[in-house]
């Protein structure tokens, strides 16, 4: 029997905040120390799959299929460029996934029970879902399946803004669906060391959100935006590049945090 999944949403109403990107290079770091890693893609836009090397036309079962129950999570997972990480697609079915299901009574519950449901446990260490840009039904469905969710938030002014909406959100779920969820931790990303407001942005969140906030900075970097148009996690494309080396970085810390909440 496969110990159970640790399953991480990475969300953030907001877009253009590297949350794809972080999504795609934390589970490629995962498992290049050795993890056997799943990402469940949520947003319609694919970016995660398309990030990943997964063709459009290769897309024959994906994440809509998942939440409609025509297809098992084994069934969905493809494997992927990366030894050890799979990932199940998305297509641009998910537009419509709100008014299929939007009527049941489990609406916000249906990839909870689909990872759940999988016969012998699913056999993934980490399960990380990429979520759409916004708090929908999609996003709702993440978080009521995750055992915790990870936040990435851009070093620009407006860092803090919505913030608090996303995390009024997750006491909801906490409160109504899935009394486990915890936050795993705050990423800041596209980070630049020139930049004075950006060094302003980190000191902020720390001094708002303290030891939730990752040590772990992800700074700008030409390689890491390069990578996806190669179908590349950047861990892939340039190992060496500073992105690269603060997703490593960020999965040992990741690991660190998982422990410490397994063990509370």
């Amino acid at each position: 029997m496969n110990k159970p999944s640790r399953i991480i949403t990475v969300a953030n109403q907001k877009g253009g905040v590297g949350k794809t990107t972080t999504a795609i290079n934390l589970a490629t770091a995962l498992a290049a120390i050795g993890e056997c890693v799943l990402i469940v893609d949520l947003d319609p836009q694919g970016n995660a799959s398309t990030g990943l090397g997964i063709d459009r036309q290769a897309r024959l079962v994906s994440s809509y299929d998942v939440l409609t129950g025509s297809a098992s999570v084994k069934e969905s997972a493809m494997e992927t460029v990366v030894p050890g990480l799979s990932i199940i697609p998305s297509t641009l079915d998910l537009l419509g996934i709100e008014m299929e299901i939007s009527s049941a009574p489990d609406r916000v519950l249906k990839l909870r029970r689909a990872l759940r449901e999988v016969t012998g446990g699913i056999p993934f260490s980490y399960v990380l879902i990429d979520c759409p840009p916004s708090l929908n039904l999609l996003t709702l469905n993440a978080m009521a399946a995750a055992d915790s969710v990870l936040v990435p938030l851009q070093c620009e002014f407006f860092a803090l803004e919505g913030l608090s909406q996303l995390l009024q959100t997750v006491e909801q779920i906490r409160g109504s669906i899935n009394p486990a969820l915890t936050i795993q931790g705050i990423v800041l990303t596209m980070f630049d060391r020139r930049n004075n407001l950006a060094n302003q942005v980190v000191e902020d969140v720390r001094a708002h959100m303290g030891d939730t906030v990752y040590e772990t900075v992800i700074p700008r970097n030409v390689r890491v935006s390069e990578a996806p148009s190669y179908g590349k996690p950047a861990i892939l494309y340039d190992l060496k590049c500073s992105g690269s080396q603060a997703y490593l970085q960020l999965a040992s810390e990741v690991i660190r945090r998982e422990r410490r909440l397994r063990a509370a």
